[in-house]
């Protein structure tokens, strides 16, 4: 079934409201898995309340407008979509509790055929709801593979970032724990796809797998370690294509190439030796 991209471009979502607080930025953090060092004061400070900061990914599950794409309106064959690709941009360090207010919009939608289906370029902008600044865009792209139809002339999506002809600077590896997918579901995505096994086995997975944005959080904590040295004033933008899912107690290793303020990224999941993220590209602060 093709798009009608005009109509999807132009489709006006609600406004997306939340409140959040040291609660919820400690739940986030504990969802990726940080605070496996307890004692480390580099993992403390995203888990405990005293002298407590966010994680710059958890701007990705900020002022979320919920499952729009099973809005029949919009036309999305939601069963046969897979998330694609995800980015996301710090206009500011995200703080520890606030009102924030989301609003998002269909930016672009490229059919690549009938055969083929078409990618919805979706955007979120997250703003603090009593200053009204822009604290995060939040770019996904969804592969809708119910929804080709006659091609778009010539259109191509962008190219994706390459990853240097040479070792990586950074390897690090994160052992992930098998309830994880259970516990990184609490701060709001509650797809039953990462914790029924039924639900897994009608998408045709063994088991539950993790969230895909659970796997770019602990990326993203990679990049913060590595790159910005546990700043979070210095991770400016994270965007990867998502390319096999990961399965909770798997280990991801997560591989950096640091180029002045562009860092490549690359992660794998080592018990398949498959690559779960690829073509990464972050921006940070040198």
């Amino acid at each position: 079934m093709p798009f009608d991209s005009s109509y999807l471009t132009s489709h006006r979502f609600e406004p997306s409201l939340q409140t959040y607080d040291a609660k919820d930025v400690i739940l986030y953090a504990l969802g990726l898995g940080v605070g496996s060092r307890p004692t480390d004061p580099a993992h403390l400070q995203f888990v405990y309340e005293k002298g407590l900061r966010a994680l710059p990914t958890m701007g990705v599950v900020l002022a979320h407008p919920g499952f729009w794409a099973g809005d029949p309106a919009l036309g999305v064959d939601w069963a046969r979509m897979l998330h694609g690709a995800q980015g996301l941009t710090l206009h500011r360090p995200i703080p520890v509790a606030g009102n924030v207010r989301g609003e998002s919009r269909i930016a672009d939608v490229i059919d690549r055929g009938e055969s083929k289906g078409a990618l919805l370029y979706y955007v979120r902008d997250v703003f603090d709801e009593v200053t009204g600044e822009l604290v995060a865009t939040v770019r996904q792209t969804l592969v809708c593979r119910g929804n080709g139809g006659p091609g778009a002339a010539g259109r191509k999506p962008p190219a994706p970032h390459a990853i240097p002809d040479r070792r990586p600077d950074v390897v690090t590896d994160v052992a992930t724990m098998a309830q994880l997918a259970l516990l990184y579901r609490l701060s709001g995505d509650l797809n039953p796809l990462h914790v029924d096994p039924d639900v897994a086995a009608k998408g045709g997975f063994e088991a539950p797998i993790l969230h895909g944005l659970a796997t770019f959080g602990i990326a993203g904590f990679a990049l913060l370690e590595h790159a910005c040295g546990f700043d979070p004033a210095r991770f400016r933008s994270f965007d990867v294509r998502f390319t096999a899912p990961v399965f909770p107690g798997e280990t991801i290793r997560t591989e950096l190439w640091l180029e002045g303020d562009t860092v490549a990224v690359r992660a794998r999941a080592v018990e398949r030796d498959v690559f779960v993220l690829d073509n990464g590209r972050a921006e940070i602060v040198r």
